[in-house]
């Protein structure tokens, strides 16, 4: 497994080559699945020369933790309930945001990937 570090602006970013097995299978770094805090499923989304992973974080997670927050701010029963109807629903649209911000970083940083694609093999065009 090859490992580098990226600089791209706005942090530093680790990159690594993983095998794919011939069952088509890959394993995940453990510093990665553990960063991410990857439970039991990803999203895969692929692009022309791309496919990004992402982990998939169930409402219930976010419950939890919402909660946790709550209750050590003090709220209980009906101030409680309120506060978590309002906060629980604010988290898809900031998670919608940050992958919408991610996406944009990445496009930013890398390209399409096509770009690098075409540069690679520019002498090769007629």
């Amino acid at each position: 497994m090859t490992s580098r570090l990226l600089d791209k602006g706005s942090g530093i970013m680790e990159s690594r080559i993983i095998k794919v097995s011939n069952k088509r299978q890959i394993t995940i770094p453990q510093k990665f699945y553990d960063k991410l805090n990857i439970d039991q499923e990803i999203e895969c989304t692929i692009t022309n020369s791309e496919i990004i992973l992402r982990p998939v974080y169930r409402e219930t997670e976010f419950a939890e933790e919402i909660l946790k927050d709550l209750i050590g701010k003090g709220l209980e029963g009906t101030q409680l309930l309120e506060e978590f109807r309002k906060t629980r629903a604010k988290v898809k649209p900031a998670i919608r945001r940050m992958i919408e911000e991610a996406d944009a970083l990445a496009k930013k940083s890398y390209g399409s990937g096509d770009d690098k694609l075409n540069k690679i093999f520019s002498d090769l065009e007629d």
